[in-house]
């Protein structure tokens, strides 16, 4: 029997809720719009794949671990970097939010420190990042992205040592997702927590489903995402506090 959302939790009691999260990453939220009284739907964004080369990379790994600043960008830099080695080192740690951060709790890392606002840019403003003229700093996460952290650490005259532990690829996606989408109704929520995810959706699916996804309620998980939805089409986009879960289902059960 399903568990009924107390009164002070967010209500998705008859909603379908679509989870763009990577491909073997969204079980956990899943279980929570379940528990929540909605309906999942997986529609994977993303795919993500280890490294080609793990021999250079737990090699690189290794060096990075003994940096004096180690950043890492996402809990799946973590899950991956820690699957070529055990994360030992010395460093300050820091992580891009607050995902990461508990990712990098659960294999050893003690106290992370992360930023009040979850994107790159919040991590940036950490006063742990402002003077890196001359010190060792290690971004550990994948290929691609912004770069605005690479862009930026650079700039701020660190040394800086880039680690990719692994790839960001696009879904494999089949007819019953696309099927799936095409009964989608308009109250759906979509939760949105990245662009590239957002941009590989709008390029893999048929343009009937792409359709019917941006006729649902995209919830982002920052202005930028919110920028990022409205352009690909969605007309009707709510804003989360962050891209953690509590705040993407807290948004969707506010919606309209």
């Amino acid at each position: 029997m399903q568990r009924q959302p107390s009164r002070d939790q967010p209500n998705l009691r008859g909603r379908i809720v679509v989870i763009t999260r990577p491909a073997g990453t969204a079980s956990a939220l899943a279980r929570r719009v379940r528990a929540l009284g909605g309906a999942p739907l997986l529609l994977p964004g993303l795919s993500l794949r280890s490294v080609a080369d793990t021999v250079a990379a737990r090699r690189d790994l290794r060096v990075a671990l003994a940096a004096e600043l180690i950043v890492f960008t996402s809990p799946a830099a973590v899950r991956h970097a820690a699957a070529l080695l055990p994360l030992r080192t010395k460093a300050a740690v820091l992580a891009v939010g607050q995902g990461t951060a508990r990712a990098l709790r659960r294999h050893g890392i003690a106290t992370p420190l992360a930023p009040q606002r979850q994107d790159s840019e919040g991590l940036l403003d950490h006063p742990g990042l402002r003077e890196l003229h001359g010190r060792r700093v290690a971004l550990i996460g994948a290929p691609g992205g912004r770069g605005v952290l690479r862009e930026q650490l650079a700039a701020r005259g660190a040394q800086l040592q880039e680690v990719h532990v692994y790839r960001r690829l696009p879904p494999r996606l089949d007819r019953r997702h696309v099927e799936a989408l095409l009964r989608l109704p308009s109250s759906a929520r979509v939760l949105l927590s990245s662009a590239e995810a957002l941009h590989h959706l709008q390029q893999s699916l048929p343009a009937a489903a792409w359709t019917r996804l941006c006729a649902a309620i995209a919830v982002a998980s920052s202005e930028r995402l919110a920028t990022a939805a409205r352009a690909a089409g969605f007309a009707r986009i709510v804003p989360a506090a962050s891209a953690l879960s509590a705040d993407l289902l807290d948004a969707a059960a506010r919606a309209g």
